[in-house]
């Protein structure tokens, strides 16, 4: 086998999941967050797998040209939450331009309705609120509040830590560790 370079990634296309409705989501997506409804796929069977399962695919564009895309599978169903991991672990974080945006948005979202956690401070690195969608899915708008050094920084000390949990974890008696 040839041992081939890896080619970099450009950036994220779309992040997809499930939704319980499409039109419910739109809204959300589009009239509280701005974020435009750019495509619609509408299919019978699946393109990768060829199963029958008609569905709708819909894409909402973000600045950068990136997308959260969603599939309504016509059941009225959302995702299941993960019996193994705690609800705080998955969601999908969406950038902000400044803190006065992040503030902004936590105010439309509360005029609208819906609950928001934060502004939380991530070791002067980020901070971020977090909320639901109409899906129980969990989302977290965020700014990078660090100086650029101090990212530069971070990004030095990366391995390190990384390898410092990995030998903890290596340590820790089986079934040792909790969930918060």
């Amino acid at each position: 086998m040839q041992n081939t370079v890896a080619r970099p990634v450009q950036g994220l296309h779309h992040f997809a999941w499930r939704c319980r409705d499409a039109e419910e989501t739109r809204q959300f997506y589009e009239d509280l967050l701005g974020l435009p409804l750019v495509h619609v796929i509408k299919k019978d069977h699946v393109p990768s797998t060829g199963e029958f399962c008609p569905y709708v695919h819909i894409f909402f564009r973000m600045r950068d040209g990136s997308c959260i895309a969603f599939f309504d599978l016509g059941d009225g169903v959302a995702a299941l939450p993960s019996p193994n991991t705690p609800g705080w672990v998955n969601h999908i974080a969406l950038r902000v331009a400044s803190r006065e945006d992040l503030h902004a948005m936590k105010a439309r979202l509360e005029q609208h309705g819906v609950e928001v956690v934060g502004v939380t401070d991530h070791d002067g690195y980020i901070e971020s609120i977090y909320f639901f969608d109409p899906n129980g899915f969990r989302l977290e708008l965020t700014v990078e509040v660090a100086a650029p050094e101090a990212v530069q920084g971070f990004a030095a000390e990366a391995h390190a830590q990384l390898g410092r949990w990995t030998e903890e974890k290596r340590r820790a008696p089986a079934g040792s560790r909790g969930r918060a």
